[in-house]
């Protein structure tokens, strides 16, 4: 365990931003599943509600720096490849 004051505080700094990337990764990969799994049962219009709404979600894990930019719009890019071969 830390001794020292700064050290302790940096413990408590790290769990509480752990804890706020966790959360936002987890939503982020709820959000990709829901697209996936709209394109597996070939539901289109799911597939694009999906797309449109996990859109904003990987956007903002990206700018709070949970996942990387190029991350982001490699998601982003691949999710709407899949969703646009449903036609």
């Amino acid at each position: 365990m830390a001794h020292h004051k700064s050290a302790l505080k940096r413990i408590k700094q790290n769990k509480k931003k752990y804890l706020r990337n966790k959360h936002i990764r987890s939503t982020l990969r709820t959000f990709i599943k829901r697209v996936r799994e709209a394109v597996e049962a070939k539901d289109a219009a799911l597939a694009k509600e999906a797309l449109q709404a996990a859109i904003p979600v990987i956007d903002k894990a990206a700018s709070k720096g949970v996942i990387h930019s190029s991350n982001a719009s490699r998601n982003v890019s691949r999710l709407s490849k899949l969703v646009n071969t449903l036609g």
